[in-house]
């Protein structure tokens, strides 16, 4: 089965993301944008696993959940990969991300002692908002977002709670992909 490790986002802050692509869809660029229920902030892809590794996966996550405070996350500004001139994705950041760099971490570790494949790339805190298809209108779409981060970066960022960590079944549809939650993981109470 294909999954991925990720925290879920408020349904408010999935409909101010929905509203950002909304400002970016108007430069009418070629872009798969991520649906908003869908939109979530990837620590570990795993891509496809068998059914009895699932188990080890769980305990890990129970783990770490458990050694992990409840903290926030502050949306930021927008950007893309690899490269402006070149945009192949569209994303928004958040503040506060050593949290979930240091979690991102100890998962990479525990997912490689279970035989799953190191990250290649670094880890990035990011939520990706769309994928770009094609060159069409590639220069407004990269000018939007520049005025998209001059109004953000005036206003105030919002927040929210990461209260816990989910590990979800990714399924390719020819409608895109469907996502369940196998399990989720809850992080301690700061009042515990």
């Amino acid at each position: 089965m294909r999954t991925f490790i990720a925290i879920e986002l408020p349904e408010e802050i999935e409909t101010i993301l929905s509203r950002i692509q909304d400002e970016l869809k108007q430069t009418q660029a070629d872009v798969k944008w991520v649906k908003p229920e869908n939109i979530h902030l990837t620590l570990k892809f795993l891509g496809e696993i068998e059914q009895d590794l699932v188990k080890q996966i769980c305990s890990i996550l129970q783990e770490l959940a458990q050694k992990n405070c409840i903290f926030s996350l502050f949306l930021s500004n927008l950007g893309v990969f690899p490269k402006p001139q070149y945009p192949r994705v569209i994303w928004i950041g958040v503040t506060n991300h050593q949290a979930v760099a240091e979690i991102a971490k100890d998962l990479e570790k525990q997912m490689i002692k279970i035989g799953l494949p190191a990250e290649t790339r670094p880890f990035s805190t990011h939520i990706t908002l769309g994928r770009v298809r094609s060159g069409l209108n590639r220069r407004a779409l990269v000018e939007k977002i520049e005025l998209l981060n001059n109004n953000l970066s005036s206003s105030p960022q919002p927040e929210f709670k990461v209260p816990h960590l989910t590990l979800f079944k990714s399924t390719l549809t020819p409608r895109g992909p469907i996502y369940e939650v196998i399990s989720s993981y809850p992080l301690k109470s700061l009042l515990t």
